[in-house]
This record gives C-alpha cells, structure tokens and sequence, in this order.
C-alpha cells in the first residue's frame, strides 16, 4: 500500500530509487488520518497528516506533475485526488421529473437527472445551460440554486462536487444519441427510484418537502 499524504496543496514524497515517490508504511514520521481509496492503477490511499506546522519544505501538488523524476503512480494520485464538478439540473413538469438516461460514459444505461462535467472557464450556470443544449436541445433557465452536495464514488473512486439547480426549459426535447439514450419525465416518487445514483435520490427525496 502506498499513501498520497497532502496538507494545504503540499505533499510528502519520499526518494526511491532516484525518483520521487509515495511514501509506505514505516517511511512515515506522523499520525495519518486515512480518507478513502483513490482511482490509481495501484492501491493508494489518500491521507490527512496531523501536523504542527505548515510543511512548506513539502512540494506543491502543482509542482510535483511538471518534474521528470517522479514515479507514474504520484502523478496518477495527483490526479486521482482532484475533485470533480458536475452540474446537475431539476426540472419539473406537473410534478414529474426529467430524468435520462446516458448512451456511453459513467451514466450509460442508467437513469440520472441531465448536466454534467463543468468545463474550464464556466460557471455552473453557464455548465448547465451548455449541457442542456448539448444532450437534450433545449433552452435552459435558471430559476434558483437547490443545493450543492460532495461525495465519494463507491465505484468511481473519484471526489464530487455536485450543483443542484432548479430549471424551467424551452423547446421540445430533442436527445443526442451520441450522449443520452433517453430523455423522460417521471413522477417525483418513481423517479428518486429509478436514479442509479444514492446521492441524486437523496436530492429528489428532499425536493417534495422544500416545495
């Protein structure tokens, strides 16, 4: 087992071989607190030091990736431990809700509420607005933000950052098959089941009770 250590964008390395590398245990000269596994082709477990000080000998995540000689596995865990934004839209009609259903990608062949990845740039107004044009052909407006959520994926591995926007939209759904498979409103209770994602059930379950 190898640990990704980082604290303020600082991350411990140890030398090995000549190249930079994650530290294993015994190589480790504080308390850790262990926060989950991270998606690298080795198993890496991304920690939390308990230190006294800031470690500013430590070097910045964003250094780290420009170096030659370091190993393929930090540079994996680097990436592996960025966050990932999503914008997800809610949008209702007579009570039931849009969901689709993906043709490829992490959503494909389950149900999910449209949005995706935010792109570089954007804000997540502007995402989710986007990816409606994009997927479903649609205009998307606005009309408050729900709430935003984190998780970590249970298959993914990956850390998300999650917008929920309520939205009204213009125009006849149109879906790109390259992108969703299929587009359908759903009755809010039928819906929160057939949302493959826990999180997204949660959001739906919540939604009644705000209205």
């Amino acid at each position: 087992m190898r640990y990704y250590i980082e604290s303020d964008g600082k991350v411990f390395l140890t030398e090995r071989n000549g190249l930079l590398d994650l530290p294993q245990e015994g190589e480790i000269p504080f308390k850790l607190e262990q926060i989950g596994s991270l998606a690298t082709s080795s198993p890496v477990l991304f920690c939390v030091p308990e230190l006294d000080r800031h470690p500013h000998k430590w070097l910045g995540k964003d250094e780290i990736v420009l170096l030659s000689n370091i190993t393929t596995l930090v540079r994996e865990a680097v990436y592996a431990g960025m966050p990932r934004v999503v914008v997800e839209g809610i949008n209702s009609k007579e009570g039931d809700i849009l969901l689709v259903k993906g043709s490829r990608g992490l959503t494909k062949g389950v149900w999910s509420l449209p949005g995706g990845f935010l792109r570089f740039g954007e804000t997540p107004e502007q995402g989710l607005v986007r990816e409606f044009g994009e997927e479903l052909g649609v205009v998307a407006q606005i009309e408050r933000l729900f709430c935003v959520k984190a998780k970590l994926g249970i298959r993914s591995q990956l850390h998300w950052i999650m917008v929920f926007y309520q939205i009204s939209v213009s125009g006849k759904l149109s879906p790109d098959p390259d992108e969703i498979a299929e587009a359908q409103y759903f009755p809010l209770a039928e819906a929160k089941e057939l949302l493959f994602d826990k999180l997204m059930q949660d959001v739906i379950a919540s939604l009644s009770y705000s209205d």
